[in-house]
C-alpha cells in the first residue's frame, strides 16, 4: 500500500491547464502523491498517476533534473495516457535533503531503486533527464530486473547536469526566502524564465516552492540553497567548485561503465537547443553502437518545449 499524503485538488489542479494548453484530449488521469521512509529515516516522495494502491502498477518511471521535480513531467504523462511514476529525486520536491549533498547518479540510483521495488510490479521503462538520465542509467546498471527500457533525455556522461544559463544560476543564487509566491514569481519574470508567461512561471513556483511555518516562501530543493550559500561565502564557493569539477572527471567515467553495463535497451533524446552537442552524440553513439539516437527540436528541457514528441517516444517504447 502506498501512502497517501496530500489532496490531489491542491497540486493535481493545475492538470486541466496543462491539458488544454497541449491540446491534450480525454479525461485527466487520477493523481495522488505517494511517499516512502528510507532505511535512514529520509523521504521519498513521488506522484503516482494513473494508478491506484498496487493494481495496475506503473509501466513508466520519470526522474527529473537538478533543481526541478517530478510535476515537470506533467504534459508528458498526460500526452502518453500511460500509468506513470515521477519521483521527486532526494533534495528535490518533498523528497528529503542529503546531509552531504551528494546528489550524483550513484548514490541517487539506490533511492530510486528501493521506490521501484515499492511501488512498481513489472520492469519499467525509465525516462530520464540531466540529472535524472544519469541517475537512470546508473539505476539500470545495478538493478537490471528493474528496467525493461531505458530512455535518456539531453544528457551523456561527462556533460554537466547542473549546468544552464547563466541568467538560471544567478537566479538561485540570489535569496532563499520571499514574503509570498508573487514576489518569488516577479523576480522569476525579470530574469527572463518562463518565456515571460506569469501563468506558466506562477505554477512553475507552486511545484518548486513551500510556505514555511512563519510565512515566508523558499524554494525546495536543496541547490538553490546551496547556491546561495556559495553566492555568499567566495572562498566556500570557490572550494565547492573545485569538488565539482574533480567529481565531473570522475563522473563522467562511471557513467560511461553504467551505460556499458545496462543490458536493458537504451534510446538518447538529444535536444537540438540542448546540452548535448554533436560531438557528444556521435561518441554516445561510439561507445554504445547498439543504443538508438533521436534529435528533437527542443531545448535542454525537452519535456517542456516538446512534451507530445517525448510522450510520443514513451508510448512507442511501451509498444502503445
Amino acid at each position: 500500500m502506498m501512502e497517501r499524503v496530500s489532496d490531489p485538488s491542491d497540486e493535481f489542479s493545475f492538470l486541466p491547464a496543462q491539458s488544454a494548453e497541449a491540446g491534450i484530449p480525454g479525461p485527466l488521469p487520477h493523481g495522488e502523491r505517494v511517499r516512502l521512509e528510507l532505511a535512514d529515516g529520509r523521504t521519498l516522495s513521488a506522484l503516482a498517476f494513473g494508478w491506484e494502491d498496487a493494481e495496475p502498477g506503473p509501466a513508466v518511471t520519470f526522474l527529473h533534473g537538478a533543481g526541478l521535480n517530478a510535476h515537470t513531467w506533467d504534459t508528458v504523462v498526460l500526452a502518453a495516457g500511460i500509468p506513470a511514476l515521477a519521483i521527486d529525486l532526494p533534495g528535490h520536491g518533498d523528497s528529503s535533503w542529503r546531509d552531504d549533498a551528494a546528489y550524483v547518479a550513484r548514490v541517487l540510483a539506490p533511492d530510486v531503486a528501493t521506490a521501484l521495488e515499492r511501488w512498481t510490479d513489472r520492469p519499467q521503462l525509465v525516462v530520464g533527464h540531466s540529472l535524472g538520465g544519469l541517475t537512470a542509467a546508473a539505476l539500470a546498471a545495478s538493478h537490471p530486473d528493474l528496467v525493461r527500457d531505458l530512455l535518456i533525455v539531453d544528457i551523456t556522461p561527462g556533460v554537466d547536469p547542473d549546468g544552464g544559463p547563466s541568467e538560471l544560476r544567478a537566479f538561485f543564487a540570489g535569496p532563499t526566502d520571499w514574503a509570498s509566491r508573487d514576489e518569488l514569481v516577479d523576480r522569476a519574470l525579470s530574469f527572463g524564465l518562463g518565456g515571460g508567461s506569469r501563468e506558466k512561471v506562477a505554477r512553475g513556483v507552486f511545484f518548486n516552492s513551500r510556505v514555511r511555518e512563519d510565512g515566508r516562501v523558499e524554494w525546495k530543493h536543496h541547490f538553490a540553497h546551496l547556491a546561495s550559500a556559495a553566492a555568499a561565502d567566495p572562498e566556500a564557493g570557490r572550494e565547492i567548485a573545485a569538488r565539482q569539477d574533480a567529481l565531473r572527471a570522475v563522473l563522467g567515467a562511471s557513467g560511461w561503465e553504467d551505460l556499458a553495463a545496462v543490458t536493458a535497451p537504451i534510446t538518447l533524446v538529444q535536444a537540438s537547443r540542448g546540452f548535448v552537442t554533436d560531438a557528444d552524440a556521435d561518441l554516445f553513439r561510439t561507445r554504445l553502437p547498439a543504443a538508438e539516437v533521436i534529435r528533437l527540436n527542443a531545448g535542454h528541457n525537452v519535456k517542456e518545449d516538446a512534451p507530445l514528441d517525448l510522450a510520443a517516444l514513451v508510448r512507442g517504447r511501451l509498444g502503445e
